[in-house]
């Protein structure tokens, strides 16, 4: 590890070794039981997930999904000891804006590949690894704060040279895009985020006075809350005990995300290679399994839950001597995206009512940038054109 300012360049080169041990670890499988007559209200079903597996085993291409990635350039340089792995794509137009695009959980820089063509004609794009994610192999405690990694983002921008830019970010990646709007509104052009949803460990949302579109998203969200954040539980107390099944079994690490990618994606997509393709979905898979980040992944989000807990008690915690800070620089403008199976709420995401550009979507979800990278990079274009 270093400190310095170097720049590395980075290429993906996964061994044959490491293929064919994939290859036999998801033959030899030990398969668990099923009980007749259930299908994904307990998890993933048996039978879905041995086809799939079959074919990551058979018929996916790691070295296309590898070439594929390696077309875009490259790098890791190391902030505050963590080493920073992000693909830097210059637009053929040397005026064009720098823009940041962050990913969230369970994904990667894979998200935005089929994004990059739609956008480059008008941006630079810088796409990170997060801390524990992909090639950002984790230092240490602490990068599940979204302080300390906003900074670390920001100090990469100054690195590569853009002292002011655009941010977009979904999830995990849409706290760091507000953490940087936060504590660099003078380098933030604007922000723009898909899919915000309020705090699951909350109260319930209110369905009085809501239109119709938010009384549904309202009620799916009030059903995640019910039965949909065991996943959650599990990473944000336990997440060691987790991390032995994902570490030592592809098919535990599969299930693990392909349940995601079923709950989350478009409601229209009855499977998720419905949603994102399966090769996709097993690329972004591969990505965790080659490089053991669904371990590292899984503290990175004990530590973010800890912080935003900690951070929540302490906001209600009010002195009579506090005063508004009048001089304090007004926040960048901001645009959500909503997305058919999003849970976001106007007021519940924009209590003060500063987002200056809210648009809702008829289909996509969590995962935008994969099911529908166009209506995304529109919504992009159009935000940031209107910024100019």
């Amino acid at each position: 590890m270093t400190n310095s300012t170097e720049i590395r360049p980075f290429r993906i080169q996964i061994t044959d070794a490491e293929i064919e041990d994939l290859r036999a670890r998801l033959a030899n499988t030990r398969w668990p039981a099923e009980i007749p007559g259930t299908g994904w209200e307990r998890g993933v079903p048996v039978p879905y997930l041995k086809a799939l597996a079959g074919y990551w085993r058979d018929g996916f291409d790691w070295r296309a999904a590898e070439a594929e990635l390696n077309a875009h350039p490259q790098f890791i340089t190391t902030v505050d000891g963590q080493d920073l792995h992000f693909l830097h794509v210059r637009s053929a137009n040397e005026n064009a804006t720098p823009l940041l695009l962050m990913h969230g959980w369970p994904s990667s820089v894979v998200e935005f590949l089929d994004l990059i063509p739609l956008l480059t004609d008008e941006f630079h794009l810088v796409i990170p690894s997060l801390p524990g994610f992909g090639f950002s192999t984790l230092s240490g405690p602490g990068w599940g704060n979204l302080f300390r990694v906003s900074g670390a983002v920001a100090e990469l921008m100054t690195r590569l040279g853009y002292d002011r830019f655009a941010a977009q970010g979904g999830d995990v990646g849409a706290g760091v895009v507000g953490m940087l709007a936060m504590l660099h509104p003078h380098r933030v052009i604007g922000t723009h985020v898909n899919g915000p949803a309020p705090y699951p460990f909350g109260p319930p949302a209110e369905l009085d006075g809501l239109s119709d579109a938010e009384k549904a998203r309202a009620e799916r969200f009030n059903a995640f809350r019910e039965d949909g954040i065991g996943y959650l539980v599990q990473q944000a107390t336990r997440p060691q005990t987790l991390a032995y099944g994902l570490a030592d079994s592809p098919v535990g690490q599969l299930a693990w995300i392909a349940e995601k990618f079923r709950e989350w994606t478009d409601p229209a997509a009855e499977l998720p290679e419905d949603a994102v393709g399966r090769d996709r979905l097993l690329t972004n898979v591969s990505l965790y399994w080659f490089t053991g980040t669904g371990a590292t992944a899984a503290h990175v989000v004990y530590e973010g839950m800890q912080a935003f807990k900690q951070f929540m008690a302490g906001a209600g915690e009010q002195h009579e001597d506090q005063e508004w800070n009048a001089d304090a620089p007004a926040p960048p403008p901001g645009a959500v995206a909503v997305f058919a199976a999003d849970t976001s709420i106007r007021h519940l995401v924009d209590p003060l009512g500063t987002v200056v550009r809210w648009t809702e979507f008829g289909s996509g979800g969590h995962f935008a940038a994969q099911e529908v990278p166009e209506l995304l990079a529109a919504d992009v274009k159009e935000f940031f054109a209107s910024l100019s």
